[in-house]
């Protein structure tokens, strides 16, 4: 069907199902009293199916699961007093199986995450198939999810002034998102544990990558969603005795993760500060971010951080194109991208969070560019001890 389709991580979802059950075929199928629809598939065994061709349910134990809503797990059919004279093996000709269903957000049956493979496989173990009943989840969220973006998405088109709508809707999506993006991330990480060939260990790695850009995505989403509906940033404030480390542990992450780029980091020890010390690491991320896209690549990206009566200031800066002033006026509006890299990633959200964590602290954010340097000044009066 189109909505599962339409639902970008199914490749990763099944590529990941098939490494860590061995089996050549999985594929998304949508069962109903009359019809066994296949939705999405990742077939190694050239079985033969592709999306939107169907099955005769009746030749399937896709049929006994949707009368029953719960799964048939099959580790060997020759040795299984169940199945071993069953019809469905013997037509589709498989010793190992697996079929979890997958249910609507309103509880009723859609189909089933399922797979198979001529050969004996261990399935049936409790990693496995609690990692299985994981993934059906993730597609039944996903499958919801999209469904109500599309019913969002026309309700917007059809009411233009629905500006509050919206940002209801992006609350709800970037909440809901969490729940399968945790089962994407502990997918992935059970599969680090168990999968030992050295060719599949990239794809974990890009599920694990990906997962983790998602969450900060929604992260800047819920946070956007806070302060235009009027409760803010939210921080937990508290005195920190190791602000540096936590500000030091950031610049480290941005540089495993940009090794093409240079950062130069003058951050003075036993810093101490009365803050959210989690929301003062996302701020600084967010100001390195930008500097690292939008700075020249072969100069250096520097932070600052310092304190001096009482104040403290943390400053980002790159070399690169100089910012007008009517850019600069835009700057911490969200949405708003500058166009010195088209195509780069992300929302437009990051100043804008950056703004709304220094004023949430009761503090500002202070830009300046010229002469080929432009720099970003975090400014919190009287916190500093």
């Amino acid at each position: 069907m189109d909505e599962i389709q339409a639902i970008s991580a199914v490749p990763k979802i099944l590529e990941t199902v098939a490494a860590m059950t061995g089996l050549g075929f999985v594929c998304i199928a949508h069962v109903t009293d009359e019809n066994w629809l296949t939705c999405a598939v990742l077939d190694r065994l050239e079985f033969g199916l592709k999306p939107d061709d169907e099955l005769d349910v009746t030749t399937t134990l896709c049929e006994e699961v949707r009368d029953t809503g719960r799964a048939v797990i099959i580790d060997n059919v020759a040795e299984s007093a169940a199945y071993c004279a069953h019809h469905t093996p013997r037509i589709y000709g498989f010793q190992s199986y697996f079929s979890i269903p997958i249910f609507r957000a309103d509880g009723s049956y859609f189909g089933t995450l399922c797979g198979l493979d001529p050969r004996p496989m261990t399935l049936s173990d409790t990693v496995t198939v609690s990692t299985l009943q994981l993934f059906a989840e993730l597609i039944s969220k996903q499958l919801d999810d999209e469904t109500r973006q599309e019913a969002t998405r026309t309700d917007l088109l059809s009411e233009r002034g629905t500006a509050e709508l919206r940002e209801q809707f992006i609350a709800v999506l970037g909440h809901d998102l969490r729940t399968p993006l945790g089962a994407i991330t502990m997918g992935a990480d059970l599969l680090a544990l168990k999968v030992r060939e050295p060719e599949l260990r990239p794809v974990i790695e890009r599920i694990r990558s990906s997962a983790r850009r998602m969450a900060a995505l929604v992260d800047d989403v819920v946070d956007f969603t806070r302060g235009r509906m009027g409760s803010g940033i939210g921080l937990n404030l508290r005195r920190h005795d190791s602000v540096h480390l936590t500000l030091e542990q950031v610049v480290d992450e941005l540089r495993g993760l940009h090794p093409e780029h240079r950062i130069v980091a003058s951050i003075p020890p036993q810093l101490c500060l009365h803050c959210d010390p989690e929301r003062l690491a996302q701020l600084l991320s967010n100001l390195l971010k930008n500097a690292l896209v939008h700075g020249s690549a072969d100069a250096p990206v520097h932070v600052e951080a310092r304190t001096e009566g009482g104040v403290f200031t943390m400053t980002v800066s790159n070399q690169g194109q100089d910012l007008r002033p009517e850019v600069i006026g835009q700057l911490f509006k969200p949405y708003w991208r500058a166009a010195s890299r088209p195509g780069s990633e992300g929302l437009g959200l990051g100043l804008y969070i950056v703004d709304q964590i220094a004023r949430a602290h009761g503090g500002r954010i202070d830009v300046r560019s010229g002469a080929g340097r432009t720099s970003f000044t975090f400014t919190l009066d009287g916190q500093a001890a």
